[in-house]
C-alpha cells in the first residue's frame, strides 16, 4: 500500500512511519523542516516538505496520491476539523482509507487529583469533556465518511510513552526546572491509562490492513497514578515531590497541560481493538515505570 502520513515527525508519526515501512510500505510523510526530512529518508520513507496551516490546500491535494491517509498531526481543535473535512472532500468516492488520530482525552474527566472508577470501552457513552470534547464531532465526521466512498477509522490513544519520551513525563520533568520538585495536582491519584508508541502504531498497522469502515479504537496497556509516577521520577533525580492546586499547577506547566492532562482522570480500556484486530500489547512494554530509568535518547 501507498501510505500518507501527516504529523511524520511528531513522537506518535515517527513511530507510524516505523511500523508502516518495516511493513513493506510505501511511506510518504508530511513534515515541515530539513532535519524531520532527513529523518524520514534514514527510516525509509519519502518527505514531502509542507505546513498543514500555511499550505493547507497543497499538502492536502497530497492525499490524492495515497491508498491509506493517517492523520497524526497536532493542531488546535477548529483548524483540525478544517483539515479533516478537507481531506474527505478529496478522498471523497476513491474508496481509499483515511485514519484519523483522536485521544482519550475527550472523554477525560476533571477530578482535580482525585481517582475516578468509570473507566470507557471503544462502545460506552461518556460525557464530553469540557476542554477538549469537541474532537468527538471530527470523529464522527470520519466515522461517517463511509457514506461518500470512504474507510474512515478513529484511534484514540490513551497516553502514549516509549524511547525515552512521553509528553506526560516530559511535564513532570518540566516541574523539576521550575521549582527543584516533582509536583503532582492534590493527591495525585488520577491517572491516564497509557500505552507505549510502538503498541499504538501496531494498532494503526492493524486497522489500515482489516479495520471495517466506521470503526473506533482505543489504544491502551495500563495504568499508574500520577503520584506514584512523580515518586519514581523523584528518585530517579534524587529530589522531592511536591503536591500542589491547580493555580501552580498552570504556572508550571500552562493551562491547557494544567487541566487536560495533570488534574483530570482519563481509564480506558480497548477490548473492540483486541478482538476485532487480534491486536495485543507487547510483554515487555506494559509498565510506563521501566520508561524513568531509559534515558531520553534511547531507541
Amino acid at each position: 500500500m501507498k501510505v500518507l502520513i501527516y504529523g511524520a515527525g511528531g513522537f506518535l508519526g515517527s513511530a507510524l512511519v516505523r511500523r508502516f515501512v518495516a511493513g513493506g510500505h510505501t511511506v510518504r510523510g508530511l513534515v515541515r523542516n530539513e532535519d524531520a526530512a532527513a529523518a524520514l529518508r534514514e527510516a525509509g520513507a519519502e518527505p514531502v516538505l509542507g505546513d498543514l496551516l500555511a499550505d493547507a490546500e497543497d499538502t492536502v491535494a497530497h492525499a490524492r496520491d495515497a491508498d491509506v491517509v493517517v492523520y497524526a498531526a497536532q493542531l488546535l481543535l477548529e483548524p483540525e476539523r478544517c483539515t479533516v473535512e478537507a481531506l474527505i472532500d478529496v478522498l471523497a468516492g476513491s474508496g481509499k482509507t483515511l485514519i484519523f488520530t483522536s485521544g482519550t482525552g475527550v472523554l477525560s474527566q476533571r477530578t482535580d487529583g482525585e481517582w475516578s472508577e468509570d473507566t470507557f470501552t471503544e462502545d460506552d457513552e461518556f460525557v464530553r469533556s469540557k476542554y477538549i470534547g469537541a474532537r468527538v464531532d471530527t470523529e464522527h465526521l470520519v466515522r461517517e465518511a463511509g457514506a461518500r466512498g470512504i474507510r474512515g477509522i478513529v484511534i484514540r490513544p490513551s497516553m502514549i510513552w516509549g524511547h525515552g519520551r512521553s509528553p506526560m513525563l516530559d511535564g513532570f520533568h518540566t516541574s523539576i526546572e521550575k521549582t527543584g520538585a516533582v509536583c503532582y495536582i492534590w493527591r495525585g491519584l488520577n491517572l491516564y491509562s497509557n500505552v507505549h508508541v510502538d503498541d499504538v502504531a501496531e494498532i494503526y498497522h492493524l486497522a489500515a490492513e482489516k479495520a471495517p469502515t466506521g470503526a473506533l479504537y482505543h489504544a491502551v496497556s495500563g495504568e499508574t497514578n500520577f503520584r506514584t509516577i512523580a515518586e519514581a521520577l523523584a528518585r530517579r533525580h534524587g529530589v522531592s515531590t511536591r503536591s500542589i492546586d491547580l493555580a501552580e499547577g498552570v504556572e508550571i506547566w500552562g493551562t491547557f497541560a494544567a487541566l487536560i492532562v495533570f488534574s483530570t482522570c482519563s481509564r480506558t480500556r480497548a477490548p473492540r481493538a483486541r478482538r476485532d484486530l487480534g491486536w495485543q500489547p507487547h510483554p515487555d512494554r506494559l509498565d510506563v515505570l521501566n520508561e524513568i530509568d531509559v534515558p531520553a535518547s534511547a531507541t
